[in-house]
């Protein structure tokens, strides 16, 4: 069983920037895919972008040029650094791992956090 913890969400103002850490922990794998979502209410999930296992990255039209993914696994930490933060940005953020990850995973399947709050103002 993998847990995955995501920190770091807060209210920012437009233009600003926060950087989400996504603690891993319990049977992990190193090899792992792991990857940052969001959900705003009365939305559908989407995913963000996804880190593979060769270090290859991959980023939704909504994160490209704004948002960076990285990942340490010595310290089985993911990260996303957002940058340049708009209201429409504001959603809770998941980071989740999968064998089979991508920009479209669902729960139940792969390993998902309870989510981190982004709340951007104008």
């Amino acid at each position: 069983q993998v847990q995955m913890a995501e920190s770091g969400g807060g209210s920012v103002e437009s233009g600003g920037s926060l950087r989400l850490s996504c603690a891993v922990s319990g049977a992990t794998h190193k090899n792992y895919p792991v990857g940052w979502f969001r959900q705003a209410p009365g939305n559908e999930r989407e995913g963000l972008a996804i880190i593979n296992e060769n270090g290859t990255l991959t980023y939704a039209r909504s994160a490209k040029d704004r948002f960076w993914i990285s990942q340490d696994k010595a310290k089985k930490m993911v990260y996303l650094q957002m940058n340049s933060l708009k209201p429409e940005d504001t959603a809770m953020y998941y980071c989740a791992a999968d064998w089979e990850l991508t920009l479209f995973s669902q729960p139940p399947f792969g390993y998902w956090g309870h989510g981190t709050q982004v709340t951007v103002s104008s």
